[in-house]
């Protein structure tokens, strides 16, 4: 079973990764009732999310996955608990950070040609394509306050302080909430057409500001874990070599994974600039935040609290802890991951109305549905490659992570652009959806079974085992949730025909689905659903308790 510290750790970032999901979810909403989910929306949504892209393009990947490890061994290793090495990271990634958000601002149409469709050059697109580059302006500042967020995190993180990373969203969401009621108030609600001027500044410039109040917001908790922050531009001999070229595979691991992503946003472009009915990148994105929460709340908590576990263990030589250490994680990730993406698809369309089903976009919240359904393998899959990266990661193999993302990105692109290419612009995101689910099986069952070969073993006949059950419990649930779900439809659909109805039809048949599922789990004796239900309670009993 996993390591109950290592629960008792990500059960507070978890917590904090829900609060913030749900404050995310409210911003979700808020901009679908004023944006909808067609081309107006698309134009204000993809040029927010470039600074994210272009962040993890360019420090992501370091920032992220290789820092942790080198900053674990600098506070074991050097005298100053790692404080110097430390301090010249901060200095040399706010310089590199800045100057590139600067070159990015100044060069904004040519990086925005990079993430349109050929569409947006048509005369008539000439307005809306403004529209995106005004916006990209006023939110590329973005990538610098993206960049030392997670640096600072990652620092916190490394000292083992997990919950203010989890915690400093909430501020950013709660910032961006409040621009979209003003938007809302002042602009009213439409879905189509370019912005005015007024719009442009007051959703880019407040898009920006929560980013920014989002990093600052952890500069006490920083100073709280005894880090005091002093510049040291010494950076020759001084250990950052051997950290950017462990970072090396793994920048290019992000420039191929961003290389696909790019297609992705060019592909979901075009589907909304094609036609008024079709579905592009406001769908997609908006569906993949919500089908990513069960990930954000207990795989990216269980995966960050484990990782200075896994590179204790790599540094030592203590192949097999690793390996357990890893295993467990994966079944109690997977304990959560797996019922919830069998019952999606029998909600999708009803969680999609309360959801997203206000304001601009209430007449067309059923869009949402097909995307919704088809990302639940994507999710079990990407679960799965992901935690076996963690272990990569802790090994220091970035090379090999590289050439496994390599396969992940030629496979999403292949398939995304067949299955777009095949389809009507009504079927762009469902498209983009499957690719992306085709894209991380073929990753899962190759990292799996790189890592097993590397460790020489990762309990795979108890995976197995565990497998076998977990379907089971995990199936029986779904059964008889899409056995209610199709009786309240068959006898009771007037009365589901409302928000309140579909609010009842989730609750109803979500309870019953995890009533059976925990039922089944508890027969069947599943050890990772009965530990995890068990730290639930015992918190809730116990409030604060650590």
């Amino acid at each position: 079973m996993t390591d109950r510290s290592v629960l008792s750790g990500s059960a507070v970032m978890a917590a904090g990764t829900v609060v913030s999901r749900m404050s995310g979810y409210v911003r979700s909403i808020l901009l679908a009732a004023a944006l909808g989910n067609a081309l107006h929306a698309d134009l204000f949504t993809i040029a927010n999310t470039i600074p994210n892209m272009l962040y993890i393009l360019l420090a992501g990947g370091v920032f992220n996955a290789v820092l942790v490890p080198q900053l674990v061994r600098a506070m074991k290793s050097d005298e100053d608990r790692g404080d110097a090495y430390t301090n010249r990271v901060i200095t040399l990634a706010a310089l590199f950070l800045g100057g590139v958000t600067v070159l990015l601002v100044i060069f904004t149409p040519q990086v925005m040609s990079l993430y349109l469709s050929s569409d947006f050059q048509h005369a008539d697109l000439a307005a809306e394509r403004e529209s995106v580059i005004d916006f990209a302006r006023l939110c590329l500042p973005q990538v610098f306050f993206y960049g030392m967020f997670v640096l600072v995190g990652q620092i916190l993180n490394a000292r083992r302080r997990f919950g203010p990373m989890m915690w400093a969203p909430i501020a950013n969401n709660v910032v961006s909430m409040a621009v979209l009621v003003i938007y809302i108030v002042v602009f009213g609600t439409h879905s189509t057409g370019a912005y005015t001027t007024g719009e442009e500044l007051l959703l880019g410039l407040g898009s920006t500001l929560g980013i920014a109040v989002q990093f600052l917001i952890l500069l006490p908790f920083l100073h709280a874990a005894g880090f005091f922050y002093r510049p040291r531009y010494d950076f020759r001999n001084s250990g950052l070599g051997h950290t950017l070229r462990l970072g090396m595979w793994t920048v290019l691991f992000v420039v191929v994974n961003q290389i696909a992503y790019t297609v992705v946003v060019r592909l979901a472009s075009s589907g909304t600039a094609d036609a008024g009915d079709g579905t592009g990148y406001t769908i997609y994105s908006s569906t993949f935040l919500l089908v990513m929460a069960p990930h954000a709340v207990i795989t990216v908590s269980l995966a960050t609290a484990v990782l200075p576990t896994l590179s204790a263990s790599a540094a030592e030589g203590r192949l097999g802890d690793l390996a357990g250490s890893l295993a467990d994680t994966l079944r109690t990730t997977l304990a959560l991951i797996v019922p919830f993406c069998f019952l999606l698809p029998v909600i999708a369309t009803e969680l999609s109305d309360v959801i997203w089903g206000y304001g601009a976009a209430a007449a067309t919240s059923d869009h949402y549905a097909p995307s919704l359904a088809l990302f639940a393998p994507g999710v079990l899959f990407f679960t799965v490659h992901y935690l076996m990266l963690r272990g990569f990661y802790a090994l220091e193999r970035t090379r090999t992570v590289f050439w496994v993302q390599c396969v992940i990105a030629t496979v999403n692109i292949v398939l995304a652009l067949v299955l777009v290419f095949r389809t009507s612009p009504a079927f762009t995101s469902p498209a983009l959806v499957l690719a992306y689910s085709g894209a991380y099986a073929v990753g899962a069952l190759t990292s799996y079974s790189l890592l097993r070969h590397v460790l020489g073993g990762l309990r795979t006949p108890q995976l197995l085992r565990f497998g076998v059950r977990i379907v089971i419990a995990a199936g029986s649930g779904t059964l008889v949730a899409a056995g209610l779900a199709w009786l309240l439809h068959a006898h009771a659909a007037s009365a589901l025909d409302s928000k309140l109805g579909s609010v009842v039809f989730l609750a109803v048949v979500g309870l019953a689905d995890a009533a059976v599922f925990l039922a089944v789990a508890r027969l069947l004796r599943i050890a990772e659903v009965t530990e995890l239900v068990q730290t639930v309670t015992r918190r809730i009993r116990v409030p604060g308790r650590r």
